[in-house]
């Protein structure tokens, strides 16, 4: 049997897995949830890997479709049960169960001690179960169901310690602001097949020669990006994320490094064909993943939650790939997102680590020194920095670069101001960097006395991933080295219906000039880090300090979430209580009142001509028939 004919196995392992420790959970040891859990996933990436294989020695690299069954059939609707093997959803899949597998891996260890390592585990395959879903799924239906089941996911994760309430508001808080971005991407799903009468991915694509200068294009696209906006945590859409830190370590590298805050990057670029005949969209995506990636690059130069940092980094970071997709970097976008998924959840896992054995403690202003006792996180966490500011020769450096090539190429404004972010990047990186493992250590007697290396069921994930960051550039190695861009190739068939994408055509010269023109520029910003938190030993402010106006609105993350509390939250909540009051207790409950108070007077009247009395009744009966007769008669 082909590998593609058992692509919907991909996603119903993990399904089992969530079944048999969720439903289990009360009778089954934790070596055997997190057996289960692991190995469910694992079956699923060798899967994918063999349909990799399979596809890279087919002649032609076609997409395939495996329908199972007709799920709604209504009409002209048709939505079957579909799933899509191509090029596109199979990076997709090797990045959620390869990465999901090693986050899996390292939970086995990090959460092994927690009451609900059972629940904990079936939440994480139910996860990748509907990611899965996302990406292979052959329609917006189908895509759209993983959407919202990643969303409930996300719910379930970050609120997985209910006993507290901060934990449970910040849930709410994901759930509720991604519902926003939901709602755009429904309504746009609706116009698609208003317009179209179809939601099939590959039938869609042959209405893709007719669709330059369709404004109808205009709506569907911008309504689909508003949902990715909301999954992909973009302005304005983005307060969730960082709050979402409540949950986890390992959720933290799960959803929001390297898969679901990804979805919206994967929709667009999924759906390539439609948003490349709409210039005014694309330009809309360029411009909000930009401003997306200054705006959070700025906020986490002030953060000390060290968790905090990489939570506004993966903002920043996404604002990166939605530029690169509104210029039409459509692989370096998909470049970045690989590259992005090894060291960021290098990053939240090393950080997961220096939690770990600091006994739960975040703060960085009370870490310091921490090389010592935790030399392999150390070195891991090294590799996973350099990664993402874009030293040479990490993975980081060939994705970010070709974002930054292109942007040159076509909109210097934005190149200069995302090699600003960029700079900005690799400064707070290093500041967590440096402040962490470097100087002396600033924590408590108890806690100095606690640390201690993670053991090899989280270290070995760690050291997968640090070799993905630094190997992982392979995957698209430009000419200017020599190499012969294979991921762009790989890709290519996925946008052969897109309109108008830009080749990069830059002097090697030119293109060597840049790259190692911002690495130098990144260097600096890395001395400056250095020499200021190692050399002068300078540590932020404790709590409490009163802070430089223009650093506390910054650190205060420029009060966004007070203004949508006052702008948003307040004014809903004024507004329901005025309907409530005005409407439903004054109109409504009086309503209600006053026609039971006259049922029940109408009815006390009626109940007077029940006299009890035989001849009254007859005589009434008697006049009524008269009456009636009378009636007929003269009618």
């Amino acid at each position: 049997m082909k590998f593609a004919e058992m692509i919907w196995l991909v996603p119903v392992l993990p399904l089992i897995g969530f079944l048999i420790n969720g439903l289990g959970r009360k009778y089954i040891s934790k070596s055997v949830a997190g057996f289960i859990g692991c190995a469910s996933v694992f079956a699923s990436f060798l899967l994918v890997v063999g349909m990799f294989f399979q596809y890279q020695s087919a002649e032609h690299h076609e997409a395939y479709v495996q329908t199972l069954f007709d799920w709604i059939k209504v009409g002209n609707l048709s939505i079957p049960v579909a799933f899509q093997v191509d090029a596109l959803s199979l990076i997709m899949m090797l990045i959620v169960t390869g990465v999901g597998f090693l986050i899996h891996v390292y939970s086995v260890g990090y959460m092994h001690d927690d009451g609900g390592f059972q629940r904990f585990m079936a939440y994480l395959n139910l996860f990748i179960f509907f990611m899965l879903l996302l990406v292979s799924g052959a329609n917006f239906p189908m895509l759209f169901i993983g959407w919202e089941g990643v969303g409930l996911c996300s719910y379930l994760l970050i609120g997985f310690w209910f006993q507290n309430q901060n934990f449970n508001a910040a849930a709410k808080k994901a759930f509720i602001v991604n519902r926003i971005g939901d709602l755009g991407f429904l309504l746009g799903m609706l116009l698609l097949f208003n317009h179209f009468g179809t939601l099939n991915f590959l039938e869609l694509e042959k209405f893709a020669p007719f669709l330059k200068g369709d404004k109808t294009i205009m709506y569907i696209t911008l309504l689909l990006f508003i949902g990715a906006i909301g999954k992909s945590a973009q302005i304005p859409l983005f307060v969730w994320l960082p709050d979402a830190m409540a949950g986890p370590t390992p959720v933290s590298a799960l959803i929001h490094a390297a898969t679901m805050v990804t979805a919206g990057v994967y929709l667009v670029v999924r759906s390539n064909f439609l948003f490349t005949a709409s210039p005014e969209t694309m330009m809309v995506i360029g411009t909000t993943g930009l401003l997306t990636a200054l705006f959070a690059a700025t906020i986490g130069i002030f953060q000390n939650d060290i968790k905090k940092i990489l939570a506004y980094s993966t903002v920043s970071q996404l604002g990166y790939l939605f530029m690169a997709l509104g210029i039409g970097a459509f692989t370096g976008s998909m470049f970045h997102l690989t590259t992005h998924a090894f060291f960021k959840a290098l990053l939240f896992l090393g950080a997961g680590s220096v939690i770990h054995g600091m006994g739960g403690e975040q703060d960085i202003r009370k870490m310091g020194g921490l090389k010592k006792f935790m030399p392999v996180t150390y070195w891991v966490m090294l590799i996973a920095t350099l990664a993402i500011s874009g030293i040479f020769p990490f993975s980081g450096f060939f994705s970010k670069d070709e974002i930054l090539a292109y942007a040159y190429q076509e909109n210097k404004i934005f190149w200069v101001l995302a090699v600003l972010g960029s700079l900005m990047t690799s400064f707070y990186m290093f500041r967590m960097f440096f402040l962490t493992f470097h100087g002396t250590f600033r924590g408590t007697h108890d806690q100095e006395h606690h640390l201690h290396e993670s053991p090899k069921v989280m270290t070995i994930p760690l050291m997968v991933l640090a070799f993905l960051s630094l190997a992982g550039g392979i995957l698209n190695i430009p000419h200017v080295f020599g190499g012969h861009e294979s991921l762009h190739h790989f890709l290519s068939p996925v946008y052969a219906k897109a309109a108008e994408l830009p080749e990069l055509h830059l002097p090697h010269s030119t293109e060597l000039f840049l790259m190692f023109g911002v690495m130098s520029l990144i260097g600096v910003m890395i001395f400056l880090a250095y020499r200021y938190y190692v050399v002068k030993k300078n540590i932020p402010v404790e709590e409490g300090t009163e802070l430089p106006v223009l650093q506390k609105v910054i650190y205060n993350k420029y009060y966004i979430d007070e203004i949508y509390d006052s702008s948003v939250v307040k004014t809903l909540i004024s507004t329901s209580t005025f309907f409530f009051k005005s409407i439903e207790n004054f109109l409504i409950d009086n309503f209600s009142v006053i026609t039971g108070k006259v049922a029940i007077g109408a009815g006390k009247q009626l109940r007077k001509i029940q006299t009890g009395k035989i001849g009254t009744y007859v005589f009434v009966f008697v006049v009524s028939v008269v009456v009636i007769l009378l009636v007929n008669f003269y009618s």
